[in-house]
């Protein structure tokens, strides 16, 4: 079966590049035809949001500033979801939906053979 994430172009921003690694193994693996860009800091992703047009945005919640790359990213209307390195805590979640995050996953769950993403509702 074909992803509905091919043929996309998508962004992932983390300040670990180990991360990005994982992360495009795993969406280039489920999905080879997707183009994934990938930035290290804020300056970078800022720099690929106006320069590029993207179908989806994965973002680092710390290090980056992920919620004002959040921020843009909406403003946008991309669809984002977070990545973040802990447990998600319920005052980052409450502020990742309100701020219109669709979707997240916790770093320590990537890499493992089928990652599960959630989903807000």
């Amino acid at each position: 079966m074909e992803s509905v994430l091919n043929g996309k172009r998508i962004l992932a921003v983390d300040d670990e590049p180990d991360v990005l690694d994982v992360l495009e193994e795993e969406i280039l693996g489920s999905c080879p035809k997707c183009l994934l860009d990938k930035a290290t800091s804020y300056e970078t992703a800022i720099e690929k949001l106006n320069s590029q047009s993207y179908d989806l945005v994965i973002l680092d919640i710390m290090g980056v500033r992920g919620f004002d790359i959040l921020d843009l990213a909406v403003g946008r209307n991309l669809p984002v979801a977070m990545l973040t390195a802990h447990a998600l805590n319920p005052e980052a979640l409450k502020h990742s939906i309100q701020k219109g995050a669709r979707a997240y996953l916790a770093k320590e769950k990537s890499g493992e053979s089928s990652p599960s993403w959630k989903t807000y509702s």
